[in-house]
């Protein structure tokens, strides 16, 4: 069995940290600590052992847990801010800095930090139009990643990352995440995917021109657990996807399992598109538009349970709608 760990973890309450929960509770010893603001958003019983800890608190007042975070062996960075602007800039960027410059280089074997793939470009570098175009969000995430790959753009609120901590972060950049059931919440993408469906009988007309990764919370979090007990030996990043997949073969799986035939195809070209947006009124951010434009989110060299000889959750679409709540009608 791996050397117990103490591990410190953020963002538990959404979708992919009730995942990662489930994994390290049910598949590890570890000593977790769990960064919580509102333990009432909990569905799962932080009881089952007597090593599971809640710290009440959130990330705006992370200075306040410095002593224990000198204790750590792991970090698992999973909470974001989507509020407003200088709230998320102050979550997402100074105070996730400031957490990692919190935890002791001589004993913290790794970070495992939270970004998004969609700051990265089709080589798996960072994407100038994040920064620039990017909605908050996606923004800060980017800010972030530079500061972590540069001491020289570290914002001026926060100190440089030492040395001997950035060599040990393991950065996560998921693709498009989906996840949710009883007793977990949903995703963004898997809680809206009900409502997607009710257009399944027009959108199969269309073929798209675009691909993506996707990835289940569970896959992620099986990864993640990995990496907590095979810690790298120096600075990666891992983007966490399946293999890539076109947006007509993914429309032609959901409309095979849900039973919608597709006789033919409409190409849905740029310019069809933009008669859509402006006949349906359609308002669209830089961001959104960039997206449009840009179309191909795949990445090199994705990784999920399959590349680490793990079982997987869900590698297709297929697999992907039997074990959504959403996707057969149940919530």
């Amino acid at each position: 069995m791996a050397n117990l760990k103490r591990i410190f973890i953020t963002g538990i309450s959404g979708c992919i940290g009730h995942y990662l929960a489930d994994e390290l509770i049910q598949g590890t010893d570890h000593e977790l600590f769990l960064l919580v603001r509102n333990p009432d958003k909990l569905q799962f019983d932080p009881q089952l052992r007597s090593n599971i800890h809640l710290i009440p608190g959130d990330m705006g007042n992370i200075e306040a847990h410095k002593d224990l975070l000198q204790t750590m062996d792991c970090a698992i960075l999973i909470a974001t801010s989507w509020g407003d602007r200088q709230e998320t800039y102050n979550i997402n960027v100074v105070k996730t800095l400031t957490l990692i410059n919190l935890l002791n280089p001589e004993r913290c074997e790794q970070v495992i930090y939270f970004s998004t793939a969609s700051i990265l470009d089709r080589q798996g570098q960072p994407l100038p139009e994040a920064g620039s175009l990017g909605t908050d969000y996606i923004r800060t995430k980017y800010l972030c990643h530079q500061a972590l790959e540069s001491h020289n753009d570290s914002p001026p609120e926060v100190s440089p990352i030492a040395e001997a901590m950035a060599n040990k972060i393991t950065v996560a950049y998921p693709t498009l995440v989906f996840g949710g059931e009883p007793g977990k919440p949903y995703s963004h993408l898997s809680g809206g995917l009900g409502e997607i469906l009710r257009w399944l009988p027009l959108i199969r007309w269309f073929r798209a021109d675009g691909s993506f990764h996707f990835i289940h919370s569970r896959d992620i979090a099986r990864v993640v657990a990995y990496y907590v007990d095979h810690p790298p030996q120096k600075r990666i990043d891992v983007v966490l996807g399946n293999a890539p997949l076109t947006a007509t073969e993914g429309i032609r799986q959901v409309c095979q399992y849900h039973r919608q035939k597709i006789y033919f195809q409409i190409p849905l070209s740029l310019t069809l598109a933009n008669i859509f947006i402006k006949l349906f009124r359609i308002q669209m951010a830089d961001w959104d538009r960039f997206c449009l434009d840009y179309r191909h989110f795949t990445y090199p060299d994705p990784v999920a349970p399959a590349q680490l000889g793990l079982p997987a959750h869900c590698q297709t679409i297929t697999e992907l709608m039997a074990v959504s709540p959403k996707s057969n009608g149940r919530h």
